[in-house]
């Protein structure tokens, strides 16, 4: 059987036992038509059955979450946490509060994850959870009454050395303190190590908030130099504006890019002065509203149910969701003269605007390399509490720039080797995959 069949087969197997999940298809078969070569050249990982082990998880939890409302209202979610591998280390990967969730949705997501932690070059396994629940418009002591029934059915399935979950979309500060206090009172144990996005004054790691979005413009900073060009000046803009997409923005503009536009689930923003992110982060962080209040406040133009794409610009990056970059997108944004495209989310692009993307020779950064600065500097906070210290911000940015660029190497020199120039997502694809499948076959069949 050609190689070529060998793939096709394994990704029918995938879609036959995965039903009615999409996402997860998507996620298997962008990596699995990447891999071609390297199974040529490698027999043995294909004797081995690592590609028919490595997209079925080791372990998938679904379990009820009944929590109480300000009513008195009994309510009823279902929590997920998927732990797709832990050959390189403990499973990790964060918890995503939102509606969309399902377990399609979390067994994509943990499957990306496997790739992307294992390309940090730390040792991290891959794993994602969540809940359909949604956290917008709910009470404190609402989240919080939740959080502890989430928590009290994920305990038995998470620890420092087996499972370290972090936040996602829905799950900040907040939600990361109630779940890490239900743990503690749950346990008896002080194990600052098995929750990552904590509070600074209690275990938390400086430059973890910032690190998904300054770890993407960075990516991007090197993609652009590659080609012989640079950030400062360029016309950037954001999708969404939430954690990452905010300090994207920071990072971006503190790099001298004049960055235009950001969005949220109900319409986008088109502020030519430029972002005001302390603005933007008093509208989206601290009174939760939509980033049309930021428009009306700041005198910018607001587009209803629009996405930042048509605005235009050199350098594109989706921080929101997956599949939120289509291909009319695409085409728009090379209307305008796009220079790169750098995922800070999960899979926002759709296969067919990366195709159409990457044939008009636009950078295309996929969100396995690029948006791994959030993971690494989750494993940097695991360093942190299992030696009881704190770095300065300075020492934790510094480490996450130096794995942000080795990263951008190693996919760029995994690339060239495999006949791939300048491709990321054949870069990162093998790079991960190769070092998760050299484990699978030093540890055996388990």
């Amino acid at each position: 059987m050609s190689t070529e069949q060998y793939l096709d087969d394994v990704f029918t197997q995938v879609v036959a036992r995965n039903g009615h999940e999409p996402e997860f298809h998507q996620a298997v078969r962008e990596v699995l038509d990447s891999l071609a070569p390297v199974l040529d050249r490698h027999p043995e990982y294909r004797e081995a059955a690592v590609l028919e082990r490595i997209v079925e998880p080791e372990r998938q939890v679904v379990f009820r979450v009944p929590w109480v409302d300000d009513e008195g209202r009994v309510r009823v979610n279902r929590g997920f946490r998927t732990q797709f591998s832990s050959v390189l280390g403990p499973y990790k990967g964060g918890l995503r509060f939102h509606p969309s969730v399902d377990a399609g949705i979390v067994k994509f997501l943990g499957f990306e994850q496997i790739f992307k932690n294992a390309l940090t070059g730390l040792a991290i396994g891959g794993g994602k959870g969540g809940s359909d629940f949604d956290p917008h418009g709910r009470s404190d002591a609402e989240v919080m009454r939740f959080c502890q029934s989430f928590m009290s059915e994920l305990f038995r399935h998470v620890g420092e050395h087996t499972d370290v979950p972090a936040g996602d979309i829905g799950v900040g500060a907040r939600e990361i303190g109630y779940l890490y206090g239900q743990y503690t009172r749950l346990t008896n144990r002080w194990e600052a190590g098995v929750l990552t996005g904590k509070g600074l004054a209690w275990g938390g790691s400086l430059a973890r908030t910032e690190a998904t979005g300054y770890g993407a413009v960075l990516f991007a900073a090197d993609a652009l130099a590659y080609r012989g060009l640079v950030l400062d000046g360029r016309r950037v803009v954001v999708s969404g504006s939430g954690n990452v997409a905010v300090h994207a923005i920071a990072k971006a503009q503190q790099l001298g890019a004049d960055v235009v536009a950001c969005s949220d689930s109900r319409g986008a923003v088109l502020d030519e002065r430029g972002i005001d992110v302390d603005l933007l982060r008093q509208v989206r962080e601290v009174e939760r509203l939509p980033v049309e209040v930021y428009a009306q406040r700041r005198g910018a133009h607001y587009e209803p149910g629009a996405r930042p794409w048509a605005f235009g610009a050199q350098v594109a990056l989706p921080c929101a969701t997956q599949n939120e970059l289509d291909e009319d997108d695409a085409r728009a944004l090379l209307d305008a003269g796009v220079l790169a495209v750098v995922e800070g989310a999960n899979m926002p692009t759709t296969p067919k605007a990366a195709a159409l993307l990457t044939e008009n020779r636009v950078v295309f950064a996929p969100g396995k390399a690029a948006n791994a600065g959030g993971v690494a500097t989750s494993a940097l906070e695991m360093q942190q509490n299992a030696a009881r210290d704190s770095w300065t911000f300075e020492q934790t940015e510094a480490r996450l720039a130096a794995i942000m660029h080795d990263l951008h190497d190693r996919t760029l020199e995994t690339a060239d080797r495999f006949g791939a120039p300048g491709d990321y997502v054949v870069g990162a694809n093998i790079a991960g995959f190769t070092r998760v499948a050299d484990a699978m076959l030093a540890l055996g069949v388990i």
